[in-house]
């Protein structure tokens, strides 16, 4: 059963007849600073009252079609840490009448919080709080947004500005509204930037893994380097678990529950859509790291994660922008001013495009038969989840075209289970990805130059250029594009533009490199 706190004050809980209490259920509109110890719920300055009436979620579910405009404001309400179990509850509401609380948990077993990275994990959590409202915010996107613990610095809100109208670009397109003209996270009169915490290194690196080839790129990259890497992931999806296994390292889980009454408010009239996931998962390892003693989190994301699918209302649409450099250079930022200058946060990939990653993988061969990109094994609804890869989405189809030239025929099908390259009635799909009679698809792949690129590979390869989607990109696709344009030699270069650090640079070229 999930339980929605009281928001009006700050409170010290026991469990009322004298006994500590056994769960974190206290939520607030001020600082928030509130722990539990050694069993009990502990507020800075507050005194011990009698702990508030609890509310039954369900009792605040609409009982009517849910209608979006209704709502004027949507409201950061507050957010509690209950250090024991290692669970977060962050709570917000639309207006007075809705009100969500998510439980992030983190990973167990975490030493004993010195006081600087209580302080560090702290500051972690309330910014985690304010990025993963973008979920709930998204219900009925109305005009107003209140932060409710807290002035925000001027460069807080810029950054929250981005996550929620660039990270929801996809969100608003689809459901036709206008968030860049509207929607601005406002900065406190006078407020200051926060004081950010020294943390003591401890030379360990935590490494978010998807399942996918990137992030497997991105562990063998950090772990040629001589990093102590651990693995991270939100979840245990079976191509997590499975990726995890094959590289031996130490793994640790965090899990995220959303509020029921958003899945219900979904299936009542609620707006739906993409969200900046990247965003949300990027805080959960952070706070991870944070609390486990690491000193980074390495991401796993590509230069095309930077690359829009199209323009509206003014702004260029990335599906994977919380993917992208402008999220990872806006949240080190706020990091380094607010949180701490000694936790790190950077993507090892990002010098390199799709193509000069899936080149990587492909010298990889344990992983192989193991990983796998294709949403369809990660869908939320266990019933409706595919075993492997669905051989019918952009996903299947991208990796397929990124991995061909590296690989021979027979290869590339047994990964996949199928020669979608040589299915014809793949053609249509395979073109879109290069943006060929339409945009680059809402999914999570390459620049329409590495599509455009690998095409070009295939077609002079010759075991690969009378397949019938390499035949038809020859006759249709490669006439219509400039000569320069998805020139492999280009494609396959490493980039100058990325916040990798300089002792893990020769490590990145012998992996990415030619």
């Amino acid at each position: 059963m999930i339980f929605h706190p009281s928001m009006r004050e700050d409170v010290t809980v026991d469990a009322g007849d004298g006994r500590p209490a056994r769960r974190m259920l206290v939520a607030f509109a001020g600082r928030p600073v509130v722990i539990r110890r050694h069993g009990r719920v502990l507020s800075r300055g507050g005194e011990s009252q009698q702990a508030p009436r609890l509310e039954v979620m369900s009792q605040a579910a609409p009982t009517r079609v849910f209608e979006p405009a209704r709502y004027a404001t949507f409201r950061v309400t507050g957010w509690t840490f209950d250090e024991p179990s290692a669970t977060a509850s962050l709570s917000y509401a639309l207006d007075d009448e809705l009100r969500f609380t998510e439980r992030i948990e983190l990973p167990a077993g975490a030493p004993p919080l010195e006081p600087a990275r209580r302080a560090a994990l702290h500051a972690v959590l309330d910014l985690l709080h304010q990025v993963a409202g973008v979920s709930y915010y998204k219900a009925a996107a109305p005009e107003h947004v209140t932060v409710e613990t807290g002035p925000l610095s001027e460069r807080r809100a810029r950054l929250l500005t981005d996550v929620y109208v660039q990270g929801l670009g996809e969100y608003a397109y689809r459901n036709g509204l206008d968030l860049a003209s509207r929607l601005r996270f406002a900065a406190g009169p006078g407020a200051a930037d926060p004081s950010p915490t020294p943390l003591a290194p401890t030379g360990r690196s935590l490494v978010p893994i998807g399942g996918g080839k990137d992030s497997v790129v991105a562990l063998e990259t950090m772990r040629a380097a001589g990093a102590d890497v651990t693995l991270f992931s939100v979840g245990d999806p079976t191509a997590i678990g499975a990726t995890s296994a094959i590289s031996g390292l130490e793994r640790l889980v965090a899990r995220r529950v959303i509020d029921p009454l958003l899945i219900r408010l979904n299936a009542e009239g609620a707006l739906n859509g993409h969200v900046p996931v990247t965003a949300v998962v990027s805080l959960i390892a952070l706070a991870t790291a944070v609390l486990h003693g690491l000193d980074e989190v390495v991401l796993a994301n590509e230069r095309s994660a930077s690359q829009g699918n199209l323009e509206h209302a003014g702004i260029e649409v990335n599906h994977q922008w919380s993917k992208g450099v402008a999220f990872e250079r806006g949240l080190r930022d706020v990091l380094a001013h607010e949180v701490s200058p000694d936790l790190g946060y950077f993507s090892v990939l990002r010098c390199a495009s799709e193509l000069a990653i899936a080149r990587a993988f492909a010298r990889l061969p344990a992983y192989h038969h193991a990983f796998t990109s294709c949403n369809a094994t990660f869908r939320l609804d266990e019933r409706r989840r595919a075993a492997t890869w669905c051989r019918d989405c952009p996903k299947c189809r991208f990796v397929t075209l990124a991995l061909a030239p590296f690989l021979a025929p027979a290869d590339v099908a047994s990964i996949f289970g199928a020669d979608l390259l040589d299915d014809p009635a793949q053609t249509p799909g395979f073109l879109a990805l290069c943006g060929f009679e339409d945009h680059k698809p809402f999914e999570c792949v390459g620049e329409r130059e590495e599509s455009v690129a690998a095409f070009r590979l295939l077609a002079g390869d010759p075991r690969w250029a009378d397949h019938a989607v390499v035949r038809a990109a020859r006759e249709r696709l490669l006439p219509a594009v400039p000569d320069d344009f998805g020139d492999p030699a280009t494609v396959l270069a490493l980039s100058g533009d990325h916040e990798i650090p300089g002792r893990l640079m020769a490590a990145v070229h012998a992996r990415l490199g030619a």
